[in-house]
């Protein structure tokens, strides 16, 4: 782990390990068993506990926190469900719904502190064919401009070549297509939102834009108003091209173009809670509802999950 001595970044704390299938739901379990004890208790030992190595269990406290699902006091080190975290492990524990993954995906690419390398690769890193060489080297540019440190970047190199590599195997799959059954899986969960694939030349990848079908119009929603309370000040008209081009804004946490930003708050249109005003000079949304928060629309995305599966049954 290493952080920076004047903007706040941190880089490596994940180990090399990248965030395995079940580690997520696990890590909940124990959190909420033990008190937010798992991590630190005298009596039993973490990793016999969670069942996996030391550096494991390391890496495992870190993606906890970063993609938001727990909290850590700073001075106790005592780790617990965050809200967001709260709702999850009662409605979607084992992260089977897409609209869970987004959620997550959104906390981690928006926490510039504790994920800057992801922070960085979805807000900054415009490059749409590249290789490890390619980040490495807008990076670095990138830390050095922030802090005029030119020795400081160079001993971050093999911690920017981990990140780097822990992006890759974040969202791109390691199992053979061939074999996918459940035993052999050991990709990542975030592989399901398809935001990286192959490029055109070997060692190469591209970013890729997500399937419209996959953007549930709650999960949107939240995403935009929590974007809009950060960022903009709460504001409930927003340009589109904020929407597309703006840091931590929901066309750059899931690499979308026009069209697919279009598609996709269409469907957000379509119940109500937003209208697209289309003029030849400004293309701006007005929320509807603006009074209505991140967890609000999160609680809501569950229930109409819950609601269709009574429905199936």
């Amino acid at each position: 782990m290493i952080e920076n001595k004047n903007r706040k970044m941190k880089f490596r704390a994940h180990e090399t390990f990248f965030i395995r299938k079940g580690w997520l739901s696990k890590g909940m379990k124990y959190v909420q068993q033990t008190n937010g004890d798992v991590f630190i208790s005298k009596t039993e030992n973490p990793v016999d506990v969670l069942g996996l190595g030391t550096n494991m269990v390391k890496a495992l406290r870190y993606w906890l926190q970063v993609v938001g699902l727990t909290e850590e006091d700073s001075k106790t080190r005592k780790q617990n469900l965050s809200e967001i975290g709260t709702i999850i492990f009662e409605k979607d524990r084992y992260l089977e719904e897409i609209g869970t993954l987004m959620l997550l995906q959104y906390k981690l690419a928006t926490n510039s502190e504790k994920a800057t390398s992801w922070w960085y690769f979805f807000n900054y890193f415009n490059q749409t064919e590249f290789e490890v060489n390619d980040f490495i080297l807008e990076i670095s540019k990138w830390i050095k401009n922030e802090n005029n440190d030119e020795e400081d970047v160079s001993k971050k190199l093999r911690s920017l070549t981990d990140d780097f590599n822990c992006i890759i195997n974040t969202y791109f799959s390691k199992t053979n297509s061939a074999d996918k059954s459940p035993e052999n899986n050991i990709d990542c969960p975030f592989v399901e939102l398809g935001l990286l694939g192959t490029g055109s030349k070997p060692k190469t990848f591209r970013k890729k834009t997500p399937l419209v079908d996959n953007f549930n119009p709650y999960i949107t929603l939240a995403l935009i108003l929590d974007f809009s309370k950060k960022e903009l000040g709460g504001k409930s008209e927003i340009q589109l091209n904020n929407l597309l081009q703006n840091e931590n804004s929901i066309g750059k946490v899931f690499n979308l173009d026009s069209i697919s930003l279009i598609e996709i708050l269409r469907k957000v249109e379509k119940i109500g809670e937003l209208k697209i005003i289309r003029t030849a000079g400004l293309d701006v949304i007005q929320i509807a509802n603006p009074e209505k928060t991140f967890l609000d629309c999160i609680k809501k995305y569950y229930e109409e999950l819950s609601s269709n599966l009574g429905e199936s049954k």
